[in-house]
């Protein structure tokens, strides 16, 4: 344990002003989504784009391409918010048995494809591991798009797995924000899981 706290430490010490920047605005865009407000694709672009600058730097390539994803979809989010705002959004609900096919078809299709790419033509030193956590993310972020509670669960499933593959590349406080991204995941399930019953989260 004590091995893990002098690791921990010393990660925390050589991260770079770029990586607490991706992740003080990491951190702000999540507090900003909670409190609904527009600024958070602004600011969640930005720390994306540091993001897949550092990840790349690692080459961590599946989730520096998910990165890009982010950032797409943030663009999308946001000129979806501006021009849209008024309308009523799709309602929370679970995932149809239709939709859990298409989820497991994501993750497990996209793990094999993707892990045969980075193993292919990249330097990738984790690419099973990489290919996993991305494959997971992009099912999550599917489902997150048709507002179905489960997408938490699948997000979290990225996350369990990213934690120890950021810390094994020496991204420390990447690591500690997406440990902080697990908690907001599972009070995310839980208030998702409450209005699809019909109560108020």
């Amino acid at each position: 344990m004590q091995s893990w706290a002098h690791l921990f430490i010393e990660q925390v010490r050589a991260t770079s002003l770029l990586e607490w920047l991706a992740v003080l605005l990491g951190v702000a865009e999540v507090l900003l989504a909670r409190a609904n407000k527009v600024w958070l694709y602004p600011i969640g672009i930005a720390s994306t784009l540091i993001s897949v600058y550092l990840l790349l730097n690692v080459h961590l390539f599946a989730e520096s391409l998910l990165n890009v994803y982010y950032v797409v979809m943030s663009v999308y989010g946001w000129y979806h918010w501006v021009k849209k705002r008024g309308l009523t959004p799709v309602k929370v609900s679970f995932a149809t048995r239709r939709e859990w096919v298409i989820t497991l078809l994501i993750v497990f299709a996209g793990w094999g494809i993707l892990y045969w790419l980075l193993a292919r033509f990249t330097p990738s030193t984790v690419p099973l591991w990489d290919a996993w956590v991305s494959s997971t993310a992009w099912a999550g972020m599917w489902l997150l798009a048709r507002r179905k509670v489960e997408n938490w669960l699948l997000l979290n499933v990225s996350n369990l797995f990213a934690v120890p593959l950021l810390f094994h590349k020496n991204l420390a406080m990447f690591a500690v924000l997406t440990v902080f991204l697990f908690v907001v995941a599972i009070f995310g399930y839980l208030d998702w899981r409450k209005i699809a019953k019909g109560g108020k989260a």
